[in-house]
């Protein structure tokens, strides 16, 4: 699980549609779906590593990078490479691909590189050649600090590892790193919960994601909890959020989104893009795009992804028209996950559910937008289907 924000695949075709010339892209999402094990509560695309096919995929991605940059102008601000596991590649195809990215397009405007890493495939001369190359954040995937929380999430690492990944990271130069953890998990206990975030901030990364487990279709979590053998409990992830909102923020993290706490400064300017609903182009199969009053996603096979970049043939797999109404929904949705909240003229065509929020204790009004109070981001999904 990543920072990122998740769409589950679906490939209805679409042809060789080619999205139009728009003005010039600022941020990238490249997705690299290979890992070592796969993780049985992951809806992201991903699949078991390959080493005889990572090249000739790597090869396809900076294929499609060509294609798009005749297409368009990129001058990005930000990239991303989500996964899946960015840091299953080897160090020579990590090289091939970052170089190609040098190489291909203008990042004198760069402002924030992320690459996901997982803690049993970071080494010291993998972070070195991260750093050497421009990656200037990595968001690690920590994900639990206890051995059997990380054996029921099929995690390859152990706690030592994952301790031992982020000094590597530190060491080869990098003062800009994220911690993912997730909480609610089966049997996972207020005290573990409590232990995983004291030993997080003991390490003091200057960002930190926390994502309540959920259960999403196409996972192997999914088909146990419908079977009843996996539970949640609206009660417990209460509990754990407050737990987290408290003791990250007496620690000096900013709650800026509903799974997201940084130290001053370090926000994640890719993801906050994102929920901003700035512009971004996808990369890789699986990835999706949004350019102006368009949407699009890759398709779900990295196998028949490279087939069609290599071969001239676009990867687009669906694509949609937005419309004024989507587009206004996704903002409220969004915007009310982060602190600085929604505008208050979005809302105004719901007086009324504005008034009710604001009576219930779940918005606050500061200045000219409303955002959730504490009681609210706990409902954070619920408040905003109420304005839709």
């Amino acid at each position: 699980m990543g920072e990122r924000a998740n769409h589950n695949c679906h490939t209805t075709e679409c042809g060789d549609h080619r999205p139009p010339l728009e003005e010039t892209l600022r941020h990238l999402y490249v997705h690299i779906p290979f890992c070592a094990r796969i993780c049985p509560y992951c809806a992201f695309y991903k699949e078991l590593l390959d080493r005889a096919e990572t090249q000739r995929f790597c090869e396809a991605v900076l294929h499609e990078l060509d294609r798009h940059s005749q297409d368009r102008h990129l001058l990005p601000s930000t990239v991303y490479l989500g996964g899946g596991t960015p840091s299953a590649l080897s160090t020579g195809q990590l090289e091939f691909l970052l170089k190609g990215f040098r190489d291909r397009i203008d990042l004198s405007e760069l402002r924030e590189w992320t690459s996901e890493a997982n803690p049993g495939s970071v080494s010291a001369r993998k972070a070195s050649l991260l750093k050497e190359l421009g990656v200037n954040r990595i968001s690690l995937g920590v994900q639990s600090w206890h051995h059997g929380l990380l054996e029921l999430l099929g995690r390859e690492h152990n706690a030592q590892q994952a301790e031992e990944s982020f000094w590597i990271l530190r060491d080869a130069g990098f003062g800009n790193i994220n911690i993912d953890l997730m909480f609610s998990l089966p049997g996972q206990t207020a005290e573990q919960w409590r232990e995983s975030l004291a030993r997080t901030v003991a390490l003091a990364p200057e960002h930190v994601s926390t994502y309540c487990l959920t259960y999403e279709e196409d996972t192997e979590f999914f088909r146990r909890h419908t079977r009843g053998e996996l539970h949640s409990d609206a009660d417990t992830e209460a509990e754990l959020f407050e737990m987290t909102m408290s003791m990250l923020q007496q620690a000096g993290y900013v709650h800026y989104e509903i799974s997201n706490y940084a130290r001053p400064g370090f926000e994640s300017f890719h993801n906050r893009a994102y929920w901003e609903g700035e512009d971004y182009l996808g990369i890789g199969p699986s990835a999706f795009s949004t350019v102006a009053m368009q949407r699009w996603q890759n398709v779900c096979d990295y196998r028949a992804y490279a087939k069609s970049v290599l071969s001239g043939r676009s990867p687009i797999a669906a694509m949609e028209n937005l419309t004024a109404e989507m587009k206004r929904r996704e903002r409220i949705a969004l915007d009310l996950r982060t602190r600085a909240g929604v505008s208050a003229e979005l809302l105004m065509a719901n007086a009324e559910q504005v008034r009710n929020m604001v009576t219930l204790g779940l918005l606050q009004r500061a200045n000219d937008k409303f955002a959730l109070t504490a009681k609210g981001k706990l409902l954070a999904d619920s408040v905003a289907e109420a304005f839709f």
